[in-house]
């Protein structure tokens, strides 16, 4: 029985992804044999060529790529604490919500690839531009959902508790947070992508390691360096994937409560 469950789970993903192995691999051909599209590889490579190519480079990519994901998650840490916090702040009261709400709002009306070359010309240091630039990334979607999530506790739950005479606090810790723990998972699954990208975007301006520097270099050396360059753009795209599952585990782990999580599909 639990094995059907297992293959009732992955059998979509995973016909879904040897469907666009396929079709990428059908589109490289169709490119260079039958369009003959002028440097056809660089647009679309073969994939058993990207293969040969990952066994090569694996070193460098692993290297580099823990370079950007420390970065990204330092980052997405101090932006989810940051972001939390002033959620926690603006829940307590109308008037620090009022006086910080535009301002996280404004902040989101910056265009990222304006602000990374601002903070890295400021601070001088890919490394801290980096993670600036991921908790920057992180801490709206967790702020925003995070306040939603305290303001979802049921209105006469919250009464009950104040007619025991329970502390603020007391009514956060045992109310408020565990019902705001799901949107505030909602709120770091959106963010965690968000801060590789960042980190990514930053390193593309001129920092000395990371998976951005070499996507870089490569795509400056021409068309002897596609399959590099596409592995690069490959694994940024897995380490932000690789994000999200991360804090979909943690999610799991902690809110099990969730019906997406019960064995039963919720009908509990």
């Amino acid at each position: 029985m639990r094995k059907h469950l297992v293959l009732n789970r992955y059998t979509p993903t995973l016909i879904w992804i040897i469907g666009l192995l396929i079709m990428w691999q059908f589109i490289s051909w169709f490119l260079l044999n039958v369009l003959q599209v002028p440097l056809a590889q660089s647009k679309v490579p073969y994939i058993h060529e990207l293969v040969m190519t990952f066994t090569e480079y694996a070193g460098t990519l692993f290297s580099e790529g823990s370079v950007t994901i420390t970065n990204a998650a330092i980052g997405f840490a101090l932006g989810a604490v940051a972001g939390i916090i002033l959620a926690i702040l603006m829940s307590l009261s109308k008037w620090i919500e009022q006086l910080a709400f535009p301002y996280a709002v404004a902040s989101q009306m910056i265009p990222i690839l304006g602000l990374a070359p601002i903070v890295y010309g400021i601070v001088r240091d890919d490394q801290v531009s980096r993670v600036i630039i991921a908790a920057y990334m992180t801490f709206f979607p967790v702020a925003l959902n995070m306040l939603r999530g305290l303001r979802s506790a049921d209105p006469s739950a919250v009464e009950l508790m104040y007619s025991y005479a329970a502390k603020p606090w007391t009514i956060y810790w045992k109310l408020r947070f565990p019902q705001a723990l799901p949107s505030l998972f909602s709120g770091l699954k959106i963010a965690a992508p968000l801060a590789v990208t960042g980190a990514i975007l930053v390193e593309l301006m001129g920092a000395t390691n990371g998976i951005g520097v070499i996507m870089l270099r490569n795509l400056y050396y021409g068309p002897s360096h596609n399959y590099m360059f596409w592995l690069t753009v490959i694994a940024g795209a897995l380490l932000g994937i690789l994000s999200y599952l991360f804090i979909s585990l943690i999610e799991r782990l902690v809110t099990p409560w969730q019906p997406e999580f019960r064995k039963s599909g919720g009908d509990d």
